[in-house]
C-alpha cells in the first residue's frame, strides 16, 4: 500500500510541480506581452536601453501629450526611421475637453517627426461618419486631424492625458 501511496504521491507531486512551472512560464509571457509601467522600463533595461514615457516622447516630438489613451504606455520606436508603433489594451473611444472623440485600434503605427504623426494606421475620428486619421499635425496652439479633408482643433485639449472607454469593434 505505501508503494501505491508514493507512486500516487510522485504522480500527483510531479504534475502539480508541471503545473505551476508551466504557469511561471505564463506570467512570463503575459509579462512581455502586456508590459505596462514599470515593467516596460524593467524590459527595457534588459534590452540596454531606457524608455521615456509615451506623454513625454509626444512632448519632445512637439505633439499634445494626451493625443493617446491613458493606458497606452507600452510603444516601440525607432529613431532611425521614425516608425511608432503604440500598444492599448483595448479597443477604445477618448472624448477631449473640446468635445472631439477618437476611437483607437489596439495597435496604432505612424511615423514620427517634429510636429507631426503621419501615415497613420489605428485611429479614426468623428466628421459626420467615423473617418481614419492619416495625420496628426500640430501647427502652434492648434492640431490638424487628416481624414481626407482636413480638421483643424485647439491643441489644449489634447494635453492632458484621459482615459479611454471600451467600445466593442474600432
Amino acid at each position: 500500500m505505501d508503494q501505491i501511496l508514493n507512486k500516487v504521491g510522485s504522480y500527483w507531486f510531479s504534475q502539480k510541480a508541471n503545473k505551476e512551472i508551466s504557469s511561471v512560464g505564463d506570467d512570463i509571457n503575459s509579462l512581455s506581452t502586456s508590459i505596462e509601467g514599470g515593467a516596460k522600463w524593467f524590459v527595457n533595461k534588459i534590452k540596454g536601453k531606457m524608455q521615456k514615457p509615451l506623454p513625454d516622447l509626444l512632448r519632445e516630438y512637439d505633439l499634445p501629450a494626451g493625443l493617446f489613451p491613458r493606458d497606452a504606455t507600452n510603444y516601440e520606436f525607432n529613431e532611425e526611421t521614425g516608425k511608432l508603433i503604440v500598444y492599448i489594451p483595448s479597443v477604445c473611444e477618448v472624448g477631449y475637453k473640446d468635445s472631439s472623440v477618437l476611437r483607437f485600434f489596439t495597435t496604432v503605427t505612424g511615423y514620427l517627426e517634429k510636429g507631426k504623426l503621419a501615415d497613420i494606421e489605428g485611429i479614426k475620428t468623428k466628421v459626420l461618419v467615423w473617418s481614419k486619421v492619416t495625420c496628426v499635425k500640430t501647427e502652434g496652439s492648434k492640431v490638424h486631424f487628416s481624414t481626407g479633408m482636413k480638421k483643424t482643433r485647439s491643441r489644449d485639449a489634447y494635453e492632458v492625458l484621459r482615459d479611454g472607454v471600451g467600445i466593442e469593434k474600432f
